[in-house]
């Protein structure tokens, strides 16, 4: 009889710990998914950022062998991911074969397009004031070659503002589903430690340090937090492939770079709020007296 209550006990304590270790881990699974979501849209801003462009048009003095050397120049400052030359047949070709047939009939067969240099800003410079420091530094730097700086203000401000209010909405949401889920693997931890209380007593009424009553529990709930880091990191790796795979029109794709960022992340706060969730509890039935116990 008491070789199957034994039995039973123990059987109880694994479900209880399995249960706990994959509830955590769908909890830190959603958590991963908002952080890959973070991660995602600061690299859309990124890269929409960097795809603005801006023209820099130079007198008529200046041959295209001229404006190549300051091209060279140029790709040394800081503020451009990129910058590149322009002859004029490049861009009379962006008209098209009608466009430009008809320009050219217009000019009597010459092109009047000047040559000149495009360029697409860095991240940090992509504002309504970093554009207007290139400009200004442009003109400063060649006021006898550059005659102007041209790029379109209501794009440049349309990146930055549409994806102020996104990343807002997005935060907001996400602080709302983080607290949620720490809330849930708090509550779980206590739960699970609700069924010790009496072997958490009786150990303290039997002398031991609260020291050495903590250990084993804290080691265990941090190794909780580790496999249930383990497990979210590899489901939320199985859905992207999966969506990768089933879904033609969504392409997930993360560098080695953010999946260390995102792994260590998960493993990170899945062991510190398991270690001070079960800190806390404890120390609730560590103090709590015998009779309030029931």
């Amino acid at each position: 009889m008491s070789k199957s209550i034994e039995k039973f006990t123990k059987r109880g304590v694994r479900t209880s710990y399995v249960s706990t270790t994959v509830g955590m881990s769908l909890v830190l699974f959603v958590i991963g998914i908002i952080f890959a979501g973070a991660i995602g849209i600061n690299a859309a801003q990124i890269q929409a950022k960097e795809s603005l462009q801006g023209d820099v048009f130079f007198s008529a003095e200046m041959n295209d062998a001229s404006i190549k050397q300051v091209e060279l120049s140029l790709k040394s400052w800081p503020e451009f991911k990129s910058i590149w030359f322009v002859s004029s047949e490049r861009a009379l070709q962006e008209f098209g074969d009608v466009g430009k047939e008809d320009i050219k009939q217009l000019f009597d067969g010459e092109n009047p397009i000047p040559p000149s240099l495009c360029f697409s800003p860095n991240e940090k410079f992509a504002n309504k004031t970093g554009m207007k420091n290139i400009k200004l530094k442009l003109l400063k730097s060649y006021p006898q070659q550059i005659i102007e700086v041209n790029y379109d203000e209501s794009s440049v401000e349309n990146v930055n503002s549409g994806f102020q209010q996104f990343i807002l909405l997005f935060l907001f949401l996400a602080l709302l589903l983080i607290i949620i889920a720490v809330a849930m693997i708090n509550n779980t931890i206590r739960m699970s430690l609700y069924s010790k209380r009496f072997t958490i007593k009786t150990m303290t009424l039997v002398g031991a340090t609260r020291g050495y009553i903590r250990r084993p529990y804290l080691f265990q709930a941090a190794l909780q937090g580790f496999i249930a880091s383990l497990l979210a990191f590899g489901l939320l790796i199985s859905v992207s492939y999966g969506l990768n795979n089933i879904l033609d029109a969504i392409e997930i794709v993360f560098s080695w770079r953010v999946l260390l960022i995102i792994i260590a992340f998960q493993m990170s706060l899945g062991i510190f709020i398991t270690f001070i969730s079960t800190w806390f509890a404890l120390n609730k039935y560590l103090r709590i007296k015998l009779d309030d116990l029931y």
